[in-house]
């Protein structure tokens, strides 16, 4: 029997990983939910994306995208949630813990529950019951925008269950994607909501004026630090320096299709959080997350200067080109 694989948000990331399961050869139904009605009628009209990868081609059938999120999960084997953090329990609101009964739930959220401050495993598990063995993470170094234009990327998969990882992974590789598998559900979703946050960091100093050399030493103490949080938070055996981890960490820190970091350079220039966000038309989870952490972190008290000093911009109005400028002295 074919399995049958529901998409959950509108996105970019949404639209790449549509493009990757329709360029994979294995025999598979896909079934895809977008917020927009008028996304929904363009995409069965047209069979692109309107808003995002409008280049990449949309060949499901029109009864497969639908605005019905309840109607769509009911059809699927696997659902692949891929709606910002922030606003994943607006997009649930109406779906119980009886409409993910019996499903393999795969996160493509590289965010934090606002309010819960959950990890979207650990918000699935309490919140509707999934067993953390039927939850899958999806995890970079992986831009929805090379994607498109079919660029080599690698991706992880995620899960308690190695052999259900491994059926996923065999959906999403293509010629030009190619999959890994890990245990380290814990450690791969928390390491891609600080590199978020890092990404920003790294923005904010390209706006202030620092150079490749600075940049180098922010992120290679990046690094250090998501390695002392995902330890305190999950002690396992694992190597920080795979792609999963510092691999993702580099890409959403450096290139030029991160928002994370197109966000932090705006505030390094001046912007307000507020224009910066008007300016965007994509959502830039770090700044959420940042938060988040913020509050997470007063239980495990893990050394985070970056982090502390990037939530103080952010959220406590701190001068931006001051709280950098304390940071390089505590860098090493």
């Amino acid at each position: 029997m074919k399995p049958k694989i529901a998409v959950v948000g509108g996105g970019s990331w949404a639209t790449a990983i549509i493009k990757m399961l329709s360029d994979n050869t294995m025999p598979k139904e896909i079934f895809w939910w977008m917020r927009c009605a008028e996304s929904v009628a363009h995409v069965q009209k047209y069979k692109h994306n309107p808003r995002y990868l409008s280049s990449v081609a949309i060949q499901l059938p029109e009864e497969h995208i639908s605005t019905n999120l309840k109607a769509t999960i009911a059809k699927a084997d696997f659902v692949l949630l891929c709606v910002p953090a922030a606003f994943l329990k607006e997009a649930l609101i109406n779906i119980t813990p009886e409409d993910f009964k019996g499903k393999k739930i795969i996160s493509a959220i590289k965010g934090i529950v606002p309010n819960e401050n959950q990890i979207i495993g650990e918000f699935l598990n309490q919140h509707y019951h999934v067993h953390l063995q039927d939850i899958l993470v999806i995890s970079g170094p992986c831009h929805a925008e090379e994607v498109a234009l079919e660029k080599l990327s690698y991706l992880t998969i995620a899960s308690p269950d190695i052999t259900l990882a491994e059926q996923f992974a065999a959906m999403l590789a293509t010629r030009s994607i190619k999959t890994n598998v890990s245990e380290d559900i814990y450690g791969t979703e928390y390491a891609a909501v600080l590199k978020n946050i890092y990404a920003i960091a790294s923005g904010i100093c390209h706006g202030l004026g620092y150079g490749d050399n600075f940049q180098a030493v922010l992120i290679a103490n990046a690094i250090r630090e998501i390695s002392r949080f995902v330890d305190a938070v999950h002690p396992i055996n694992r190597d920080i320096n795979e792609s999963a981890y510092l691999g993702d960490l580099l890409v959403t820190a450096y290139s030029q299709f991160s928002r994370n970091r197109t966000f932090g350079t705006m505030i390094g220039k001046g912007y307000t959080v507020k224009s910066a966000q008007l300016e965007m038309n994509m959502i830039a989870e770090g700044y959420y997350a940042v938060s988040c952490l913020h509050q997470i972190n007063k239980q495990y008290k893990v050394n985070m200067p970056i982090c502390r000093a990037v939530y103080a911009i952010l959220y406590e109005g701190h001068s931006a080109f001051l709280e950098m400028r304390l940071l390089t002295e505590e860098l090493t």
